[in-house]
């Protein structure tokens, strides 16, 4: 006590007018300074330290009776210090208005210069009620200053700017997205992004958006994950690292834009949830691992499963069973339920009842995606993941659809998985935030501008026909009439459904048939590796139910669900089967109903639906005995029921090669004298030197095509296609052979659109009608007994010639008119020639008989060079080498 009176009794006489920063004065809090100590008393004297002494060990009493003693005048004190002091000028005292204009525009003055780190709160010190705002309400007036301010769309808290959004200060980018101040300028960002972006036209790209939403009365807003990055990198950055706090941001700012726009769209639909597509990296579902738990991916898949919509609970309220107090709300998660610990009310800690008047609920779907029957490697099995979709996104897809699956990787306690492996796993699920079909919709539109040109301009060539047909599978010889069947069933009718009463299908439907290393599967697989949405599957593999769907129990609802078979995998595609003749025949008359129909009709399990399967069968079969036997017809050589002999469009009937082997090997070979003309076949293999299209750029021709190109049938021949099919009925009863129904004229018309549909025609002509007699005719003699087919090529010859590719005709004529020179000069001469002379008029008569005007093209064909002919064009000859 002593120690601290004596220091409080040392006098202390600050000198007048020293500086108010001298260390004694002063008060900041971040310095560390003696305690403060009262000037006084070394003027008045120390007769009250004893008092305060003892007042200091209970705590200084502020309020006491000498409390006006503080506020005296002490005259050493009360002065200014003359630094800083102007008295040369007077100065008016300033009114209350002036005085309030001046701290505003001194506010300005910092704001802009950047002076200040805070901001006081308006109307503090003064009460900014002028005459003329006692109107406005205090907000709209300080959102008019802050317009007039230049500070539009800012916050009353200070905002962080782009350096220090992306400055995460050591936080990891959830944590950071969490905070209140990036969250804020998160918010902030992407409601600028949504009201201010336009595209190259400069037309505000999401409020037309927005616009087009309200008006189908939607709550999902699409945005593209590429103009984000573009445009905003630090949300971009952002949103696949940590998406669920930022989906969340994102969802409130775009209900507050949608709201600005239309005030009333709360009452129809209370969120806006923020789709993001075009994500740009894909993950395969096999490829899904700890790394991409938590984080934004984008996988694609079949859906082969989906449960009934169930009601989900988002926001609960419960009721006390004692006080009847209202709980609540508890906001769910998709991992855990919330419950209450006690009721606040009576302290009750239960039971509680949910209040189901109070409580708001939200769709829930599971579905289960396995990947793509084509991405999954040769001996693995496909991989399935669980998808849970909520809100608008329910029934956005049905078993069979090919989807690509925008969402969040979580994972959940598992406690079944727990028990079976003795230690703690986690089940992995994705939580849906965009859908996708894989359609070929969506296929067109990722064609380039350069893509749609070379379509176009291919379709404008005279041959494009023979160049599609020479294009399949080219690295197998021969099989002429197999390629254009395949050609054909790749490009496909069109489907017709008058008064959505009778549905007529539109794919074509092919059938091969010959014996064992003919090459069948290889086609198989080549249309596997072509064509959109195939699925390959075998005889001996697959059952009806494989084929078709089945039923199982759902494993967490306990419910019945539906799995999808192959033919449903394959709606829109093409599903092809090897070695047709090898399945049950209970399995086989399984697909009956998808063949003609294209629906496949589910009664089991009290679950009584149809799913839709509409695609093309291709299907490859033996013979009995694995020998095609020439000499019976083709149902006697097959082991195939008449009714699914029917369903298949095209019929194909496959020899050995050896024969067309050993003849090229003959006539290619350089000591061929030209004699052996008996082994040459009778109708050589297209050997016409047409182009064949790049591989790429013909499955872009086939995509557009079926999308694009709808064929009409418009002023077609009707009584050549009656006519024929009278010839053709009489034929088939006379022969015993396949019987003709009117299925084969919907065939020959199917086959007619796709042909039209392969020039990128929008009406069938004649030339299409044509070619699809002649390939149902080649199919329908092939089949034949060896005894019958002869003839019946004769009978048909008018048909059959039709574009067999004029150089093949044209060279056929002109062998025979060589033969008829030969033997005409070794009967007359009795000697050979070397060489053969024909006149170019005769070729032109016999030309001009089948249609054919020009033979500028045949002169310069390979089949022309190859068989040692040249033309003389001043002679007016054409001469062949022997």
């Amino acid at each position: 006590m002593a120690d601290q009176s004596s220091e409080r009794s040392e006098p202390f006489s600050p000198p007048v007018g020293s500086p108010r920063t001298s260390p004694s004065r002063g008060t900041s809090p971040t310095r560390d300074l003696p305690p403060f100590e009262d000037e006084s008393e070394g003027l008045l004297g120390n007769e009250e330290a004893p008092i305060l002494a003892e007042e200091e060990e209970d705590g200084e009493e502020l309020f006491g009776d000498r409390m006006e003693t503080d506020y005296r005048p002490i005259p050493e004190l009360d002065v200014y210090d003359r630094e800083g002091l102007d008295d040369n000028d007077e100065y008016s005292e300033l009114s209350f208005g002036e005085r309030a204009e001046v701290e505003r525009e001194l506010r300005k003055r910092d704001r802009e210069e950047g002076r200040i780190s805070g901001r006081m709160r308006r109307g503090l010190l003064y009460d900014e009620s002028d005459e003329e705002d006692e109107a406005v309400p205090r907000r709209r007036r300080r959102l008019a200053e802050k317009a007039a301010e230049g500070l539009e769309g800012e916050d009353e808290e200070m905002i962080e700017s782009i350096e220090n959004l992306e400055d995460m200060k050591g936080h990891s980018v959830r944590e950071w997205v969490s905070m209140a101040a990036p969250r804020l300028e998160i918010y902030n960002r992407f409601k600028n992004f949504l009201r201010s972006y336009c595209d190259e036209t400069g037309k505000n790209v999401y409020r037309e958006k927005i616009r087009k939403m309200c008006e189908n009365n939607k709550e999902s807003l699409v945005i593209d994950y590429n103009i984000l990055a573009n445009e905003e990198q630090v949300l971009a950055y952002f949103l696949p690292e940590a998406p669920a706090e930022m989906l969340k941001i994102l969802d409130e700012a775009a209900k507050e834009v949608v709201l600005s726009m239309f005030p009333k769209y709360d009452h129809i639909a209370k969120e806006i949830h923020v789709r993001i597509a075009e994500l740009p990296l894909v993950e395969e579902l096999r490829s899904l691992r700890q790394l991409h738990l938590n984080q934004l991916i984008r996988t694609s898949g079949v859906v082969t499963s989906t449960t009934g919509i169930l009601p989900q609970l988002s926001m609960i309220k419960y009721d006390c069973t004692k006080c009847s107090f209202v709980l609540g709300p508890f906001y769910q998660t998709q991992n855990q339920e919330v419950k209450p610990g006690s009721c606040p009310e009576c302290q009750s800690i239960g039971p509680f009842e949910i209040n189901m008047e109070q409580t708001v609920y939200q769709n829930y779907q599971r579905i289960t995606i396995q990947e793509s029957p084509g991405k999954v490697a040769a001996g693995r099995l496909p991989r399935s993941k669980d998808a849970i979709l909520l809100a608008d996104l329910v029934d956005s897809c049905k078993p069979g659809d090919e989807i690509e699956l925008t969402g969040i990787y979580h994972n959940n306690y598992d406690g079944s998985l727990n028990m079976a492996n003795g230690f703690p796993v986690f089940a992995t699920v994705i939580q849906a935030n965009y859908i996708t079909k894989k359609d070929d919709k969506l296929a067109v539109s990722s064609l380039t501008d350069d893509d749609v040109k070379a379509i176009v301009a291919l379709s404008k060539d005279e041959r494009i026909g023979e160049r599609i047909f020479a294009s399949m599978a080219p690295s197998i010889y021969g099989h002429d009439d197999i390629k254009r069947a395949l050609a054909l069933a790749l490009f496909g009718g069109e489907a017709k459904n008058p008064g959505q009463k009778h549905k007529v299908r539109g794919d074509i439907n092919v059938l091969l048939c010959g014996d064992p290393g003919t090459a069948k599967s290889q086609f198989l697989k080549y249309v596997e590796k072509t064509a959109h949405r195939p699925v390959f599957t075998t005889g001996q593999g697959a059952s009806a139910v494989g084929l078709t769907a089945y039923v199982q129990r759902n494993p967490v609802s306990r419910e019945w669900t539906l799995e999808a078979g192959a033919l449903v995998l394959a709606d829109r595609g093409v599903c092809l089967i090897d070695e047709f003749d090898k399945m049950n025949d209970a399995d086989r008359t399984s697909i009956h109903e998808a063949m003609e129909q294209q629906t496949i009709s589910i009664s089991k399990a009290g679950i009584v639906t149809s799913l839709q399967a509409r695609c093309s069968i291709l299907a490859a079969s033996n013979p009995i005995g694995g020998r095609y036997d020439p000499s019976l017809t083709f149902a006697e050589n097959v082991d195939l029921p008449e009714p699914i002999l029917s369903r298949f469009d095209i019929l194909c009937v496959d020899e050995l090669l050896a024969r067309f082997v050993v003849n090229s090997h003959i006539r290619h070979h350089p000591s061929n004298s030209g004699e052996d003309t008996d082994t040459q076949p009778e109708m050589p293999p297209t050997t016409t030197g047409v182009d064949p299209v790049p591989q790429e750029l013909l499955k872009k021709y086939i995509m557009y095509s079926k999308e694009k190109v709808r064929p009409k049938l418009h002023n077609m021949d009707q009584d050549k296609v009656a006519r024929m099919y009278s010839d053709l009925r009489r034929e088939s009863m006379a022969t015993g052979s396949v019987p003709i129904t009117v299925r084969h004229i919907e065939s020959m018309i199917r086959m007619a659109e796709a042909h039209a549909r392969m020039h990128l025609r929008d009406y069938v002509n004649e030339d299409d009608v044509n070619m699809a007699i002649r390939v149902m005719l080649e199919s329908f003699i092939d089949t034949q007994k060896y005894s019958v087919m002869r003839s019946m090529r004769k009978n048909f010859a008018r048909y059959l010639a039709f574009r067999r590719d004029n150089n093949e005709l044209l060279f056929f004529i002109l062998r025979q008119l060589v033969q008829e020179q030969h033997s005409f000069h070794r009967n007359r001469y009795g000697t050979d020639q070397d060489y053969v002379e024909v006149s170019e008029k005769d070729l032109q008569d016999k030309a001009r008989q089948i249609g054919i005007h020009n033979l500028s093209a045949f002169y310069e064909s390979d089949v022309f060079r190859t068989n040692r002919f040249s033309h003389d064009g001043k002679r007016k000859l054409i001469i062949q080498t022997l």
